[in-house]
């Protein structure tokens, strides 16, 4: 599609064309970039295919519900030294760092029990480590608890399988899980505010918008500042909200900024201007 469609969210633009350098500025935040307009743009994502450019395998997504695996028997692939983690031990890190008590107390994006796993990454190591070629391998593994809004942070060292450090912070948003983008989606899909969302998909794809799976989805965590919200979004920064950007797949993207999907309270509001 290479034309503005008629819009009803106030931005619905193809490719390159898109004009939203203006009001972007104003509000200080810029849209995903937008050359090649049929291609999917840096760390978008879709609710069956996943990252477009993530930055590290495995590191989107949410802790299955219902069932904690055990950890496996077999390490597998083994990285060395500073190497980045391997796909298996990006694996076994996640199975090792949720544990029964954690996985029982704790709820994922959708309200399901689990954390909500958000990052897999390669620890720093120690000062004392800095010049050791054999030096431990570890791995931080971070979750979202929607049950008390708290980011989680497993430290699992890869020789030995167990966690040495917990760490739990408040007030603390960082970058979003695809599983959120999808159930963020899903929330403005379904409620009365996501009409006029619905309405510019129709105009540019002639069908219904029924699924986020249909979409692209990019967005940003949203925080709260005093008296410049509608009062149901005051939590958010305490609890995890976010503005979606969202594109229609070979498509326009369509302007959503103006609306914050609280996912902790699951509540939607619409920012006045």
């Amino acid at each position: 599609m290479r034309k503005i469609v008629h819009r009803h969210l106030g931005k619905v633009v193809a490719g390159a064309a898109i004009a939203v350098a203006g009001t972007a500025v104003m509000i200080g935040i810029t849209l995903p970039g937008t050359a090649g307009a049929d291609d999917h743009p840096a760390g978008a994502t879709t609710a069956a295919g996943g990252s477009a450019a993530q930055a590290g395998a495995g590191q989107d997504g949410a802790v299955a519900p219902g069932v904690v695996e055990q950890a496996p028997a077999a390490e597998g692939e083994k990285g060395k030294g500073r190497d980045p983690l391997t796909d298996d031990e990006i694996k076994r890190v996640e199975q090792l760092a949720v544990n029964r008590q954690m996985f029982d107390t704790s709820e994922d994006v959708e309200g399901e029990r689990g954390p909500e796993r958000l990052t897999v990454d390669l620890a720093d190591p120690k000062a004392d480590e800095l010049d050791d070629p054999n030096a431990p391998r570890r791995a931080d593994v971070t979750f979202y608890d929607y049950r008390d809004d708290t980011l989680v942070t497993k430290t699992v060292d890869l020789a030995s399988g167990k966690v040495v450090a917990t760490g739990t912070q408040h007030g603390v948003q960082p970058p979003l899980s695809r599983a959120e983008y999808t159930e963020a989606a899903s929330l403005l899909i379904a409620d009365p505010l996501g009409a006029d969302l619905k309405a510019d998909y129709k105009d540019a794809t002639d069908k219904e918008l029924t699924d986020p799976n249909q979409l692209l989805l990019t967005g940003a965590v949203y925080r709260a500042v005093p008296g410049g919200q509608p009062a149901v979004l005051d939590k958010c920064g305490e609890h995890r909200c976010v503005r979606l950007f969202p594109k229609v797949k070979n498509g326009p993207w369509i302007d959503a900024r103006a609306f914050v999907i609280d996912l902790s309270a699951r509540k939607i509001a619409k920012l006045a201007g």
